[in-house]
C-alpha cells in the first residue's frame, strides 16, 4: 500500500494577516515543518497544494511536489480536491494542514498503524473532535472530490464515523488562525 501526503496551505491567512505558511517556530516555517514531519512519518510522496502567496511559498516546499490550486479563493475543497487528483495514483492520502503546530512524525506514524497502512479511516481526535490529519483509503477520493466551498473532510469523517479508528492528538485543537492564537501557540512551544 503506498500512502501520499496532501498538505492543504492555499489559504490567504486572512484573519491572522500574513501568510501562516511562513510562521516561524523553532527556526523553521510551518509549511517546510509540516513537510519535514510529513516526510519523517514514512509516506511515499509528499504534496503541498499551494494557492495564495504560492510564490512566496515555493522556497519552503521545493522537497515536496507542488500542486498549484487557481481556484484556492474559493475554499478549502478545491484544495483537498487538487491534492486528491494530483495523489489519485496512490492507495491512500494523508490529508493535513500546515497551521496545526502539535502534529509530529509519531503522531502521523500512529495514524499509519492504525489505518493498516491505508486500508481503513484514521483521523485526529482533540478537544471531543475528529478530524485532520486524517488517512482516507483511495475508496473515498470520490467523496472527496466532492468537497466544495470551505467544507473540508471533517463531514465525511462524520457521514463514516463507524468506520473511523480515532487517534488522539494532544494539543491538536491548537490551529494558527488568529494573531491571539499564534501568542498562544508561542508561548506553548517556548515552554
Amino acid at each position: 500500500m503506498k500512502t501520499a501526503a496532501v498538505i492543504v496551505a492555499a489559504g490567504a491567512s486572512i484573519r491572522l494577516g500574513e501568510p501562516k505558511q511562513l510562521i516561524t517556530i523553532h527556526g523553521e516555517t510551518l509549511l517546510a515543518r509540516t513537510i519535514r514531519i510529513a516526510q519523517e512519518s514514512g509516506v511515499d510522496e509528499v504534496f503541498a497544494v499551494l494557492g495564495a502567496n504560492a510564490e512566496q511559498l515555493r522556497s519552503q516546499a521545493h522537497i515536496a511536489t507542488i500542486v498549484e490550486n487557481p481556484h484556492w479563493q474559493q475554499g478549502m475543497a478545491t484544495s483537498i480536491r487538487a491534492g486528491i487528483t494530483a495523489a489519485s495514483a496512490y492507495d491512500a492520502i494523508l490529508l493535513l494542514t500546515c497551521d496545526q503546530p502539535a502534529v509530529t512524525p509519531f503522531h502521523l506514524l500512529q495514524l499509519l498503524v492504525a489505518s493498516e497502512e491505508g486500508k481503513r479511516i484514521a483521523a485526529s481526535t482533540y478537544a471531543a473532535r475528529t478530524g485532520v490529519p486524517a488517512i482516507f483509503p483511495q475508496k473515498y477520493f470520490p467523496e472527496l472530490l466532492t468537497l466544495e466551498g470551505d467544507n473540508g473532510a471533517r463531514h465525511l469523517l462524520r457521514e463514516h464515523q463507524d468506520e473511523v479508528v480515532k487517534v488522539v492528538l494532544e494539543n491538536g485543537e491548537l490551529d494558527l488562525d488568529t494573531p491571539q492564537s499564534l501568542q498562544a501557540i508561542r508561548r506553548i512551544w517556548s515552554a
